[in-house]
């Protein structure tokens, strides 16, 4: 097996381009089979392999899998950077799902400039991929299951071991007895993968021995599919999406096919490095399409909001929460506020003579404008200047005591603009969604 897995690197090497060359070593028998395979083959050391250890944190033993990395890539005489991430579960998904995005991210933020990413996946991890996309209820894309060869962060990310078995990784550690890291959790069959792994995949093969061949097949004809489609939504992606606003017109999307519209769906907010809804959500989106003038629908979903208004589609990440009572004092000088967002004065140098109070909207706050003759309710002023509605709660409001002087540098009172004028400079604001 030893020259089998040299002879398919070999092969695959020739048929890639001459970029840099980096594995994802997780320390795990596969990424460790595969990365030192590549260490014997002067074609691989040519294009400057290396490897990204992802340590997430999460179990006691993290920081000795760490040094075991480094031992193991100085034995090859290979470069290892440790790349150290926090895994964010507040955001609604589960552990695994988390720890994957926090991983993904990482190794996209460190990936050079046209450098190629390995991973150790196998043919025993595509059968297992496809099996959760369809207990998932995916299309023809998910179905297709892992692409071999994707765009990824600057470069590309490769998987050149999907014709191979996890038993065929294991016999070429074994051969070279290579010291792997021994992760715990993947024997916890609470998790999704495990649990296919090791309970249902064995009663599947025993019942029918083919069936990973015929999975394997079913994802390539499904690939094939989505690839198909792919060329008709793209081409509709670029008629439908505002590139100046991010924004994709509600009417032409709904008008599509349903086969189309989905992976539109999903390209337009991967594209804004936004999670994909339930098949549940995409139809509520579906029915808010056809909202009436005045309504301002927003459908919600972990990680993600999107919302209909001005006849658009304007998906956002979530906004962060809010104490009502929230304030701050503001003197004139840049201001990062509760949700990301910065109030400032014109002039980097003014400063106002008086603090004025930072608060955020609560409902039914009036202003009187300078030179209108009428007090205007906040709710009016915001509908009149088209003002979209994910910024309308965290628009800053500009309190002199408990006068509204200011609606950011929008609209504001003849007292305000007193105020500012003896500053010498105007308020601004700038949104940070």
């Amino acid at each position: 097996m030893n020259e089998a897995l040299h002879q398919h690197l070999l092969a695959a090497l020739a048929e890639a381009p001459a970029a840099p060359l980096c594995v994802a070593f997780s320390g795990g028998p596969d990424s460790t089979a595969l990365l030192h395979a590549l260490a014997q083959l002067p074609a691989a050391r040519a294009r400057g392999l290396r490897a990204l250890h992802v340590d997430h944190g999460l179990h006691a033993d993290s920081g000795a899998w760490v040094e075991h990395c480094r031992r193991f890539c100085t034995t090859l005489a290979l470069p290892c950077d440790v790349l150290r991430v926090q895994v964010d579960t507040g955001k609604g998904d589960g552990l695994e799902a988390a720890a994957r995005h926090a991983r993904y991210d990482a190794l996209a933020t460190h990936l050079d400039e046209g450098e190629w990413l390995l991973l150790g996946h196998h043919r025993d991890d595509q059968v297992e991929t496809v099996l959760l996309k369809l207990l998932r209820g995916a299309g023809p894309d998910g179905l297709g299951g892992m692409r071999a060869l994707r765009p990824f962060g600057p470069g590309q990310l490769w998987r050149p071991l999907l014709s191979l078995s996890r038993q065929q990784l294991r016999s070429y550690v074994e051969t070279y007895a290579l010291d792997c890291i021994d992760d715990p959790s993947n024997a916890d069959t609470r998790l999704a993968r495990n649990h296919l792994r090791r309970e249902i995949l064995p009663q599947l093969l025993r019942h029918w021995p083919q069936a990973a061949d015929s999975i394997l097949h079913s994802a390539a004809l499904s690939r094939a599919a989505a690839n198909t489609l792919r060329t008709q939504w793209l081409a509709t992606f670029d008629q439908l999406h505002d590139p100046a606003s991010g924004s994709l017109d509600a009417a032409g999307w709904l008008a599509q096919d349903a086969a189309l519209r989905d992976p539109l769906l999903d390209h337009w907010l991967h594209g804004r490095n936004l999670p994909a809804p339930t098949t549940a959500q995409r139809r509520q989106i579906e029915r808010q399409c056809g909202a009436r003038a005045g309504q301002l629908p927003c459908i919600r979903w972990a990680g993600a909001e999107l919302h209909i208004w001005k006849g658009k589609l304007w998906a956002l990440p979530p906004e962060p929460a809010v104490a009502i009572d929230w304030q701050a004092p503001w003197h004139g000088e840049p201001l990062t506020l509760i949700d990301g967002s910065e109030l400032l004065l014109g002039d980097p140098d003014a400063r106002l003579a008086e603090p004025l109070s930072v608060r955020l909207r609560q409902g039914g706050e009036r202003i009187k404008p300078a030179g209108d003759a009428h007090t205007r309710e906040l709710r009016h002023l915001f509908q009149q200047a088209q003002v979209p509605p994910w910024q309308r709660n965290v628009c800053p409001l500009l309190y002199a005591g408990d006068e509204l002087v200011a609606v950011a540098g929008r609209w504001i009172s003849h007292h305000g603009a007193a105020i500012f004028e003896q500053a010498g400079a105007m308020p601004r604001w700038r949104p940070a969604r």
